[in-house]
């Protein structure tokens, strides 16, 4: 079985770590990064790097094959991932199982312990409730799920 990708997230494309995430997949961003950090990173945490800046393909790091690096295409952050999804042939389907800031995995909470730390609305409507352990914010399936759910659908099946 083929290793799961893990990315490093340039600047110039960071907000795809945050879709990355809802995917499932492993995605680092590290703001104010340079590109020799960047390219460092990405060695070490053997990392596919997603960009924008050309000036990355020419190293000799990339152009021997000791560090993949994927250009990505489009203007528009929908458009960038389905780039990245159609490149890279991405279809884990495992989706909101990773915190959307920190990139931890989430782990299940229990309804009772979730009360008091979620909306009353939402305690009241919703069943099942996630956690990430690092920064412990809470995630339930409510409209910006629904939302990110649609936009992940239309993503992997090349729709607009």
């Amino acid at each position: 079985m083929a290793e799961e990708p893990r990315f490093l997230v340039d600047l110039n494309v960071g907000r795809l770590a945050k879709w990355l995430r809802a995917m499932g997949y492993d995605a680092v961003f590290v703001p104010g990064a340079g590109d020799s950090e960047l390219v460092r990173l990405a060695q070490a945490q053997r990392r596919v790097l997603l960009t924008k800046d050309t000036s990355l393909l020419r190293r000799r790091v990339v152009t021997s094959g000791q560090l993949r690096v994927l250009l990505v295409r489009g203007d528009y952050i929908l458009d960038q991932l389905r780039h990245v999804v159609r490149e890279l042939r991405l279809d884990a389907p495992r989706d909101f199982s990773r915190c959307l800031e920190c990139n931890v995995p989430l782990a299940f909470l229990a309804r009772e312990v979730a009360r008091g730390r979620v909306p009353t609305y939402v305690f009241a409507t919703q069943e099942e409730f996630q956690e990430c352990p690092t920064c412990g914010k809470v995630y339930w399936r409510g409209t910006h799920w629904a939302n990110m759910k649609r936009d992940l659908a239309r993503v992997r099946s090349g729709t607009e």
